[in-house]
């Protein structure tokens, strides 16, 4: 049975096409946490929220972070707050082993619930989490960038909701929304307390831009970044017309998640060299084994979503299964 390293070294290798900004010049703020920064209009209105680094390796969220820090954003209502979360796995950034640093002890994306808040554990993403808790409990609309192990198309992770459709409908890019209710093995932040809550006017969305280190993932990052703070009405879109780089509009089409894929064993494999967003036409189909099992699609127009065997391991997610979703938003100038 192979190693997760004999694994990795069979998969493609992507080379890294941006530059990781220095985020250090970040580390003083004046919210009382380090690497987050609120800009505040004085006017009464929202409190929105873009994250960079839930992953210490997904680098298109700290580069579009910290151009709008750069700019040092005049919000026209309520407060915008910028910030890096897991900047200890950032700084550790090897680029020899560029995906060893998505985490120092355990993932950042997996601890946003009150049992592993209040409990007892620690680790590094836990204290991190805990620390940006307070904060996170006052924002009305977050956006969490991420970028995907693979070259892939971007996708806005809407989370199970209709409240997060329309959302996504209403930002408009990019072109694939995918409803979902996260993974088995932990709670995002995306899901966290009132985002999650179907009774809850709070908001919140996932954008993975594609592939870690690419300039289309850049680019997608600050695009998308750019057009929830003018949909949440904190800015206006000319403010940061030079960071819309992509076009727009865009015929959105939306997925929902069905089911995980989850590895019980090293022994895992795909039937191809999936990418995501493939169709498969007919159930029945097999996509991948587990130590000889087949795994099948379980319907018919299957599209499989985010594969990578990159942090393969017992009880991981290695694809998620998803079917078309007939989606028509109605009064998409709500966002809520």
């Amino acid at each position: 049975m192979k190693t997760l390293d004999q694994i990795r070294a069979g998969l493609p290798v992507y080379p890294i096409e941006v530059d990781f900004p220095d985020i250090s010049r970040w580390q003083k703020s004046n919210t009382g946490v380090d690497y987050i920064h609120t800009f505040d209009s004085g006017i009464a209105g929202p409190h929105v929220m873009v994250m960079a680094l839930t992953h210490g390796n997904e680098v298109s969220g700290a580069i579009a972070v910290d151009a709008l820090l750069q700019m040092r954003p005049k919000p026209l209502q309520g407060r915008i707050t910028l910030g890096f979360a897991n900047v200890d796995a950032y700084l550790k950034f090897d680029i020899n082993n560029p995906d060893a640093t998505r985490y120092i002890d355990e993932d950042m994306n997996r601890v946003w619930s009150a049992a592993r808040l209040d409990g007892k554990g620690d680790s590094v993403e836990l204290r991190r989490a805990r620390a940006l808790r307070p904060l996170i409990d006052s924002v009305d609309y977050l956006l969490d960038i991420h970028s995907m192990h693979e070259e892939s198309p971007p996708l806005m992770m809407s989370g199970p909701l209709e409240k997060g459709l329309r959302f996504a409908a209403q930002i408009g890019v990019p072109t694939n929304v995918i409803a979902d209710a996260g993974h088995p093995n932990g709670k995002r932040m995306r899901d966290y307390g009132g985002f999650g809550d179907v009774n809850s006017p709070r908001n919140a969305l996932l954008v993975e831009t594609g592939q870690h280190f690419s300039a289309r993932s850049r680019d997608v990052a600050l695009d998308t970044a750019s057009r929830f703070l003018a949909a949440t009405g904190v800015m206006d879109i000319m403010q940061l017309s030079h960071f819309l780089k992509l076009a727009y509009p865009v015929t959105q089409r939306f997925l929902q998640v069905t089911q995980p894929v989850v590895a019980k064993t090293m022994d895992f494999a795909f039937s191809r060299d999936f990418r995501g967003l493939e169709l498969i036409k007919t159930a029945g189909t097999t996509i991948a084994t587990d130590n000889g099992t087949d795994i099948v699609t379980p319907y018919d127009d299957c599209v499989i979503v985010q594969p990578s065997l990159r942090h393969l391991g017992p009880n991981v997610t290695v694809m998620r299964l998803a079917k078309l979703l007939a989606y028509s938003p109605a009064n998409i100038d709500e966002h809520t």
